[in-house]
């Protein structure tokens, strides 16, 4: 006889966050604390919160304020970002982060061995199962999903991916 738990995962949690490095731990810690609540396993809480890192890292380093017409005001009123995450009905994990956008477009590449940065990118697509961005007037939103149960393997892809994330930065 099997027993099965049924196990309570908010649909989804939408945050704003501020643009620039501070938001960053407050979203990571309130993302664990969630899904660790939720009966997520710790490995994939750690994948999901260093994927929410990475995309949060990209949006306040290359990507504008969200308006105020699109929900871009954070707890002082200053223009934020937007952080998300949803577990569905088949156990998966989607991460999304949406800011005002910016002057460029993601668009792939391999960082040198050298470069200080552009692996965060590569770091989400080895730790995701599918990853994209989605555009929409005045913002943009780049998201990622993985399995919700532990023990599913994740896509290791070598194929280029956007780059544009210093790891430096992050600490």
């Amino acid at each position: 006889m099997a027993l099965v738990v049924a196990q309570e995962v908010p649909t989804s949690s939408i945050m704003a966050v501020p643009h620039g490095p501070a938001g960053v731990g407050e979203a990571r810690h309130r993302m664990r604390k969630e899904l660790r609540t939720s009966g997520v396993p710790d490995s994939v809480i750690d994948d999901a919160v260093l994927i929410l890192s990475e995309l949060l890292s990209n949006a306040y380093r290359h990507g504008r304020p969200l308006s105020r017409e699109n929900g871009g005001r954070d707890r002082e009123g200053a223009g934020g970002i937007r952080a998300a995450w949803r577990v569905d009905e088949r156990g998966r994990l989607t991460v999304e982060v949406t800011d005002g956008g910016g002057p460029t477009r993601p668009f792939p590449a391999t960082p040198s061995v050298t470069a200080r940065g552009g692996r965060g990118l590569n770091i989400i697509n080895a730790l995701s199962q599918d990853w994209g961005v989605r555009d929409a007037v005045g913002e943009v939103t780049v998201w990622a999903a993985l399995s919700a149960r532990a023990g599913f393997a994740t896509r290791v892809d070598p194929a280029p991916v956007l780059a544009f994330t210093d790891l430096d930065e992050l600490a």
